[in-house]
Parts: structure tokens; sequence; C-alpha cells
């Protein structure tokens, strides 16, 4: 069940590698820059319910307030057929404003459950990358660790691999990390 959302995202990447939106019917909740040059748009949204999988009770059990998934393991899965995919590059533009604003800002953001923001997506040119909680609570990530994830996907998932971006999926399934052309 915990896939359904992350296949249905991967599913629009490979129907488009332009996405103007994240999932059908997002709604965008707040809107920044980060970085030293403010370049990097980063957006909090929501999907509607439809979009989102449904969540078993036991996780609601042993859910906490907030959980810290920092250093967590993900499996990268590469899009295919190659052509279309971000800007290694301009995906290390985002990296290097996540780490910019660790030292900057803190080292950690809380990204919320259910439909009320729980999709972080930062985009800079070509760049589109998004993190999507599917946990029943809070969840805290690093941003160093999603720059280095962005720092594997973007270049290991390209043309030459027979691909168009990716994603980076938790192996407990509560969170996962696309990168995708913008």
């Amino acid at each position: 069940m915990h896939f359904s959302l992350a296949f249905l995202l991967s599913g629009f990447a490979l129907i488009s590698p332009v996405l103007s939106e994240v999932c059908e019917g997002q709604v965008t909740l707040s809107e920044t820059y980060i970085g030293v040059d403010k370049n990097v748009k980063v957006e909090t949204v929501s999907c509607p319910e439809a979009a989102l999988a449904r969540r078993g009770d036991l996780f609601s059990r042993q859910a906490s307030n907030v959980t810290n998934v920092c250093g967590a393991q993900c499996d990268t899965f590469c899009f295919t057929p190659s052509g279309g995919g971000p800007d290694p590059n301009e995906c290390h533009v985002i990296a290097d404003a996540l780490r910019y604003d660790s030292q900057n800002t803190g080292s950690t953001f809380d990204i919320a459950n259910g439909t009320t923001g729980n999709i972080v997506v930062m985009t800079y040119n070509t760049c589109e990358s998004f993190f999507v909680n599917q946990f029943n609570s809070t969840l805290q990530y690093c941003r160093t660790d999603w720059a280095s994830v962005l720092d594997w996907v973007a270049p290991n998932c390209q043309s030459t691999q027979n691909a168009h971006g990716g994603d980076c999926i938790a192996s407990d399934q509560r969170w996962f990390i696309q990168v995708q052309h913008s």
C-alpha cells in the first residue's frame, strides 16, 4: 500500500518528462526561495486524499509526534526509458542550497503527514526534486541527506543508464525522494 503514491508519482514521470504538478489537484500551501543566491524554489504542497495511500492502523498506533529519519537508507529506482531527465548540474544547485540552509537555517526540516503539506518540492531550472511523507506522523529529515540523494540519483539515472530521473524509496516505505525534469 505504501508504494501506491510513489508509483503514482513515478507514473507521471513516465507519461511526460515535464510536470507542472507533483500530483493531480495539487495545492501549494507555501512557497519560498533558498540557497546563498535564493534561486531554488521550495514549495510545501498537498495532494487530495484520493491521491494518497490509506495507511494502516498499525502505523497510527506506533507513530509518535515526530519521527526522525535522518540517515535512513533508501533504494534507488530509475525511470525508464531514457531521455528528458534533469540536468545533474542543476540538481547539484539544489543540493548546494540544501547544504547552505543546513548550515544557516538548521540541519533538519519537518514534513507533515496526510494531505496537509506532506510533500516538499524543490525546483531549479530543469531539476525538480520532492520529498513525500507517506507515514502517519510528522517526519524529520536532514537537509544534507536530501542533498546526498540528489547528488546520487541525478547523475546515475540519466540516458546513459536508459533513464530520465528516478526516486529513492525508504526501506520501510515511510517516505521517498524523487528527482525528475521540472
